[in-house]
């Protein structure tokens, strides 16, 4: 079976999109995971799949699979490169697109510029939302990593956060550290370990 597909990235992350409005495709864990493969599939952090709407009003379904074949409720990055895709390939000529998730309508919006921009809402902060094992709700959690203390703070913006204010995003241990914070047991749907710089009261960078 021949498959068209578009390979995208976004800020680090990459992506593997497919048209399922245009084409049949019916997304596996196991088909997710044989695309993902970066030795003997395409390779990618996400899998990505466009499909029609449930509801009217509505553009488009966005459907996320990572890598171990697990379908997720929202990616900010993917949902960046689902509305360049949409747009690139015709199968739409908004540049303001609602786009239904597992976690709810989206709304992504290509500027002038070429540049996609993307309303994820408000953060949600309730650790049973997240989900995040905790007795109460705090701004502030201490995860033991590697026997040493680390301060997160844990958010769920249709996928889990936990993320740590840190000097300079440049030297973070992204590599080292992220993967344990990722698997820690506080957090039983996993998490995305971030890494942020406060730059300005309007402005901060992030590394994920």
């Amino acid at each position: 079976m021949k498959l068209k597909f578009a390979k995208m990235h976004g800020q680090g992350n990459d992506f593997v999109v497919l048209d399922g409005v245009r084409q049949p495709i019916s997304v596996s864990p196991e088909s997710a995971r044989a695309l993902a493969d970066r030795h003997l599939g395409i390779g990618c952090d996400q899998v990505l799949l466009v499909e029609r709407p449930r509801e009217a009003g509505n553009d488009f379904r966005y459907r996320i699979f990572n890598a171990d074949g697990g379908e997720v409720e929202q990616c900010g990055n993917g949902a960046r490169c689902f509305a360049r895709f949409v747009l690139d390939e015709g199968l739409t000529a908004k540049r303001e697109i609602r786009v239904e998730t597992a976690s709810g309508v989206i709304v992504p919006r290509i500027e002038d510029s070429g540049q996609v921009t993307v309303d994820m809402g408000p953060p949600r902060f309730d650790p049973r939302e997240v989900p995040f094992l905790a007795g109460e709700q705090k701004l502030v959690y201490e995860l033991r990593v590697a026997g040493l203390p680390v301060e997160v703070s844990v958010l769920s913006m249709g996928n889990p956060h936990a993320v740590q204010v840190v000097g300079d995003v440049e030297r973070a241990p992204v590599a080292t550290q992220g993967p344990l914070i990722e698997r820690h047991p506080a957090f039983p749907q996993r998490v995305n370990a971030g890494y942020l710089q406060v730059l300005s009261r309007a402005h901060v960078k992030l590394r994920v």
